[in-house]
């Protein structure tokens, strides 16, 4: 008997969900006489499902039967204590322009908080739903003034926002925040819509006053936190810095959010900002391991922005950290950089390869081991003893099967061959990455392997090709001058052959490099002028707008080049960033 009740139930069921199915599917179509018919029976049989009477209500009104809705809506008040029908009734009679009539309605749902103002939510949201705003704001403020617990802040700041009243909704986001600390991060989201990285933006100008505010009339270091991530979407690190620093002093707590703001900085180039973070990091530690990684970037920087006379400080630097934290396994990251230094900046080569040849005596785990394996393979192409470089690389892939370090192994087994003229046994080893599951190897490895097939079969003596690839292994041994001048042979030898674009792009970036910036204009020029829809023209629109952005400060160029990408590039890897910088020099949201 009870299966046989089970049996007829679960048939119901199913006929009940088709039927539902097909109502939807013919209001979706627009046969409103055929979904009448299908509502009015799913309603009959279920009158306490409001789901369905909204569904009828909008199926008569599609028909213009606004007097059914009347007295459809009317019934339903005797059997609910709903006030939402009220918004539901007063909206009919809107569109029936009976206004008299759909503002007492339209009053009487907002009494109903008078006696209950948890109703406020079910009745803002029929309001929000018909677009009637000001009646959904006049619903939330009367409920929080009623009963000071209840908190819409959130619903009014989206309606400000649809209503471009940004004061007020920033304002309603923050006092939502306040409340509910936890939703500090889709907040931000939030207010990512509607400021820009420009800080001249008025919207931009409007929040920080609002939350400058609020850090002077109440202590709450949410407020910090929050004017901080606005400084950082401007990209005022030092202001951002400020806050942080606010933020840690009250605190005491985890130094890991000026950490991140330091890798921010660092990121983004800001040189001198991102020094002082780390510093602060080192100054206020106790951690060891936080206080060597601080150093490590430090030096890394001082390094990068190094000139030759600074080489003798910066080597005093390093050797002033070993003797203060050791050589051991915790200061691998900082012996693999000196390593680098040593060879790459002092041209020290033979002291590098032995000082990293006691390093891999630390007994530290595989992976660390293949980073040590892998600078002693680079600083070994260095030396131009590529057979040598070969065993290390081909030790890390056997060790480390099929890992992101392991790819990064086979890439510079790739990239040797190709320094050595092996071409055929590079290809082969790129053809492998194609699928690397590192995103950046797969990428270097499709570049290199398209650079090869596109110029090997120009000669059969490959000559173009070697020479290119010599230029590339001068830039790797940082002879800049040296590399320039052997392309400059290959633009005047080979004017015919699809490398002279590759050249051209090769030998601006190290003009680049070398602050020759009208130099390497030029030849994104001719790039952009001489190679149009070749594969690196894109290369050359972008890399030329970064250098109108960023280093000759003329944004109304670098904006013409993004948009040129965006419209006439669209599959190109640069579309994404292109975008976005376009945007951020126009001003937009950032989002």
């Amino acid at each position: 008997m009870r299966l046989l009740f089970v049996l007829c139930f679960l048939f119901s069921l199913n006929l009940f969900s088709q039927d539902d199915i097909l109502a939807r599917e013919y209001f979706k179509n627009g046969e409103f006489e055929k979904a009448l018919i299908s509502y009015k029976k799913l309603y009959s049989k279920n009158k306490g499902n409001s789901n369905y009477l909204t569904q009828l209500v909008k199926t008569h009104q599609q028909l213009e039967q606004y007097k059914a809705v009347d007295t459809l809506l009317l019934n339903y008040l005797n059997i609910s204590n709903n006030p939402a029908i009220f918004v539901k009734l007063g909206y009919n009679y809107t569109l029936q322009n009976d206004t008299l009539k759909a503002n007492i309605n339209y009053k009487k749902a907002i009494d109903v908080i008078d006696t209950n103002p948890n109703f406020a939510g079910i009745i803002g949201r029929s309001f929000e739903d018909f677009s009637l705003l000001e009646l959904a704001i006049e619903t939330y403020e009367k409920a929080m003034s009623l009963k000071p617990d209840l908190n819409f802040n959130y619903q009014l700041a989206r309606i400000y926002g649809e209503q471009g009243n940004i004061e007020k909704m920033f304002n309603s986001y923050i006092n939502y925040t306040e409340i509910n600390q936890n939703y500090i991060n889709t907040i931000k989201r939030e207010f990512s819509t509607f400021i820009s990285e420009n800080k001249e933006n008025e919207n931009n100008s409007i929040l920080r006053k609002i939350l400058l505010k609020k850090i002077q009339t109440s202590p709450d270091v949410i407020w910090n936190e929050m004017l901080s991530w606005l400084f950082i979407q401007q990209k005022e690190y030092n202001k951002a810095f400020t806050q942080e620093k606010a933020i840690y002093k009250r605190q005491l707590e985890s130094l890991d959010r000026i950490e991140e703001l330091a890798n921010i900085a660092y990121a983004q180039k800001e040189s001198e900002i991102a020094k002082d973070i780390y510093q602060f990091i080192i100054d206020n530690t106790q951690e060891i391991d936080i206080k060597i990684n601080a150093h490590y970037n430090i030096i890394n920087i001082e390094t990068k922005n190094a000139s030759k006379e600074d080489y003798k400080t910066i080597n005093e630097s390093y050797l002033g950290l070993f003797e203060t934290y050791g050589k051991t396994a915790r200061t691998l990251e900082l012996q693999i950089a000196y390593a680098h230094f040593l060879a790459f900046y002092l041209n020290q080569t033979k002291e590098a390869i032995s000082f990293l040849k006691n390093s891999l005596n630390l007994g530290v785990s595989d992976y660390r081991l293949a980073k040590i394996k892998l600078e002693l393979g680079d600083i070994l192409v260095l030396e131009e003893k590529f057979n040598e470089a070969l065993i290390y690389y081909t030790q890390i892939q056997r060790s480390l099967k099929n890992s992101t370090v392991s790819q990064e192994a086979r890439f510079r087994v790739a990239k040797t061959s190709y320094y050595k003229g092996d071409f055929k046994w590079a290809e082969s080893q790129l053809k492998i990455l194609k699928a690397s599951t590192s995103q950046l190897t797969a990428n270097d490895a499709l570049d290199l392997k398209l650079l090869i097939g596109d110029n090997k079969n120009e000669d059969s003596l490959q000559i173009a090709l070697k020479h290119y690839a010599k230029a590339d292994l001068l830039a790797f041994q940082n002879k800049k001058d040296d590399a320039i001048k052997l392309l400059n042979t290959i633009l005047e030898d080979h004017k015919t052959e699809p490398i002279v674009a590759q050249a051209l792009l090769k030998q601006a970036q190290l003009f680049e490099e070398k602050k020759q910036f009208e130099k390497a204009k030029t030849n994104y020029e001719r790039l952009i002028k001489d190679f149009k829809e070749g594969i690196l023209e894109d290369d050359a629109i972008f890399a030329l707008a970064e250098m109108y952005a960023n280093t000759l400060a003329q944004p109304e160029k670098a904006k013409a080049l993004y948009e040129s990408i965006i419209f006439e590039h669209a599959d190109s890897i640069y579309f994404v960033d292109s975008r976005k910088k376009y945007r951020a020099l126009r001003g937009d949201a950032i989002n």
